[in-house]
C-alpha cells in the first residue's frame, strides 16, 4: 500500500507543480492551448471558482507568475525580479469545462490555496480503498482523521513557534492551517498572495480552518485571509484566524480551546 501512496503522490506532483519542468502545469506555462487534467480535478477547480467568487477574486489559481516574480520561482532564488505583477480575471485567462482547461495565452497556474489539502483527501481514499478505517493522514499543517477518539491539535502561534494560541478537538474531520510566517522570505513577502493587488496580504497572519474534508478546509484556510463568516457562509466549516493585532476571531461554533 506504501507504494500504491507513493505513486498517487507522484502522479499528483507531475500535473499540478510548478516547481517541475515536466510537469503539466509548467506546460500551461509555456504555452496557450487546451489541456486535459485528470478526472479528479473537476473538484479542486470547482472549489477554486466558489472562492473565488465568495473573495471577490482574491483567492484564485492564477496568482503563479505573481509568486515567481516575488521570487518564490522554480530555483526557489527568493529574490523578486521586477514589480508586482497584476494577477488576470478567472474569465479573461482561462475556461474550464470541468475536464479542459483553455488558455490563451501562457499562464502559471498555482493550486497551492487548496492542492496540498486534496492530495490529503486523495491519499485518505487510497487507505479507505485499502480497508484501512481508522487513520490520520498529516501533511504538516494539512490533516485528516477518520476513527474512534479525538486527535488533539495545537494551534501554532504564527510569531513564536513553540507556544500554541489554543487546541482543537479533531474527530471525524479536516483540519488545515494558513500562516505568513511559513513560506517566508525576504522583507514582508510570503506566500499569501492576494490577487487583487499580486503582493502577500498583510491584515490577517494566521488561519485554521475546519471542514469534512481537507480540500475544502485547506481552500478555506486560504480564503479566511480575505474574506470572513459572511462571505463564507456558504460552506460548512468552523474557523479561527489571528489578525496583525494579535487579536483573534473564530466561529460560534468552534470544538477547540483559545487561550488568547
Amino acid at each position: 500500500m506504501l507504494a500504491e501512496v507513493e505513486q498517487r503522490i507522484a502522479q499528483f506532483d507531475r500535473v499540478y507543480s510548478r516547481f517541475r519542468e515536466d510537469s503539466l502545469v509548467a506546460r500551461i506555462a509555456a504555452e496557450p492551448g487546451s489541456y486535459r487534467f485528470p478526472p479528479d480535478a473537476e473538484p479542486l477547480f470547482a472549489l477554486y471558482r466558489r472562492l473565488y467568487e465568495a473573495t471577490d477574486g482574491a483567492v484564485t489559481p492564477l496568482v503563479g507568475r505573481a509568486l515567481e516574480t516575488l521570487g518564490y520561482d522554480r530555483a526557489y532564488s527568493l529574490r523578486p525580479s521586477g514589480p508586482p505583477r497584476a494577477v488576470p480575471p478567472w474569465d479573461e485567462a482561462f475556461g474550464w469545462d470541468g475536464e479542459r482547461l483553455t488558455v490563451l495565452s501562457p499562464v502559471t497556474v498555482d493550486v497551492g490555496a487548496a492542492g496540498k489539502g486534496y492530495l490529503v483527501d486523495l491519499v485518505a481514499g487510497l487507505l479507505r480503498a485499502n480497508g484501512v478505517d481508522e487513520y490520520v493522514v498529516d501533511a504538516s499543517g494539512d490533516m485528516v482523521h477518520r476513527g474512534q477518539g479525538s486527535l488533539r491539535v495545537g494551534l501554532e502561534h504564527p510569531l513564536d513557534s513553540t507556544t500554541a494560541i489554543g487546541v482543537f478537538e479533531l474527530r471525524n474531520r479536516a483540519l488545515c492551517a494558513s500562516a505568513t510566517n511559513r513560506r517566508s522570505w525576504g522583507s514582508d513577502l510570503h506566500h499569501v498572495i492576494d490577487a487583487a493587488t499580486g503582493l502577500p496580504t498583510r491584515n490577517v497572519i494566521a488561519t485554521w480552518a475546519i471542514a469534512e474534508s481537507a480540500l475544502l478546509a485547506d481552500g478555506l484556510a486560504t480564503a479566511l485571509f480575505f474574506a470572513g463568516e459572511e462571505a463564507l457562509s456558504g460552506f460548512d466549516f468552523q474557523f479561527a484566524r489571528m489578525f496583525s493585532t494579535g487579536h483573534v476571531e473564530h466561529s460560534a461554533q468552534f470544538d477547540g480551546e483559545l487561550f488568547l
